[in-house]
């Protein structure tokens, strides 16, 4: 490995420009792909295509998985259920700490379920390349609006609700798991004590998203997986942390939980069912709370 060779700054710069010519050169066949999609507006070839896309995506996300292995020393300790499949919808909810969360994901997930797709801010589609290949990969951009911007622009209410919907469209023609931060942002100590959140570990959970989804792919996602994330003395890494071989544990537990019946339904419209998904959420999040002291107890 190249971290027993080279002090950490060049093996971060190396393992950073390595994962950027391996983005280059996995970008230019989703950008062709997701142009003959555009194009070519045929639901049976668009199917083709979406797999094709994600294959590509997969692709990409195992050679960043080769890079991550050939310079630097990372214990992952992955737990996950036995009974999870490619060939089904996925509600994946996790806690968030670092950017760093996403690369894990996508490293522990990467062909032992659907491609996973994110929900983004709106303002990440102009970040270089990335920005045009989530686009081209059908990640649904969300424009976050403020409670005092809805006053003014009622208008504007509901739109977060309908990109989702259009997003969810799109999901339903093949498998595919959605990821979900409930926390909504990055966890730190300051935002927990701001918020005056219950848990020690965790956020406030917010449960919108997941009330989106469910409305709108009842059918179809009929399981979550609960997923808790942890960086053994290192809560809160950055991606050149991750680059230079400073982040050198990972710990990643998942549980794959039945989604109840009473709390599928229309989360729009009804605001009791809206009050049981989010106690639904809740617990789940007393649980991943509890789970994560157990974990930090051990380190």
């Amino acid at each position: 490995m190249l971290s027993k060779l080279l002090p950490r700054f060049l093996v971060g710069s190396i393992s950073f420009l390595l994962h950027v010519i391996n983005t280059l050169f996995w970008v230019m066949p989703i950008f062709v792909l997701a142009f003959l999609k555009v194009i070519l507006p045929v639901a049976p070839l668009r199917r083709v295509l979406d797999r094709l896309l994600n294959a590509s995506a997969s692709n990409w996300i195992s050679f960043n998985a080769v890079i991550l292995k050939i310079t630097k020393p990372i214990e992952w300790q992955i737990d996950l259920p036995e009974k999870i499949s490619i060939n089904d919808w996925y509600l994946v909810m996790a806690n968030h700490q670092s950017w760093v969360d996403i690369l894990v994901l996508q490293n522990t997930f990467n062909r032992k379920i659907p491609f996973l797709k994110f929900f983004l801010k709106q303002q990440l589609i102009w970040v270089p390349v990335l920005g045009m290949a989530w686009w081209a990969l059908d990640f649904p951009f969300m424009k976050r609006y403020s409670k005092t911007y809805i006053k003014k622009n009622p208008q504007k209410k509901g739109q977060d609700f309908e990109t989702t919907k259009k997003a969810c469209e799109k999901f339903k023609t093949i498998p595919i798991s959605i990821m979900n931060f409930s926390e909504g942002t990055r966890f730190t100590e300051l935002k927990r004590d701001n918020q005056k959140s219950p848990f020690k570990n965790l956020l406030k959970p917010k449960a919108g998203g997941i009330g989106y989804v469910l409305t709108l792919m009842g059918n179809e996602i009929t399981k979550i997986l609960d997923v808790t994330i942890d960086y053994p003395n290192h809560h809160s890494p950055s991606f050149w942390d991750l680059m230079t071989g400073k982040l050198n544990k990972i710990i990643v537990t998942a549980k794959l939980i039945d989604i109840p019946l009473d709390v599928q339904g229309s989360y729009i419209e009804n605001s009791q069912q809206r009050k049981k998904v989010q106690q639904w959420v809740n617990q789940l999040w007393h649980a991943k709370d509890q789970q994560l002291n157990l974990i930090r107890e051990k380190e």
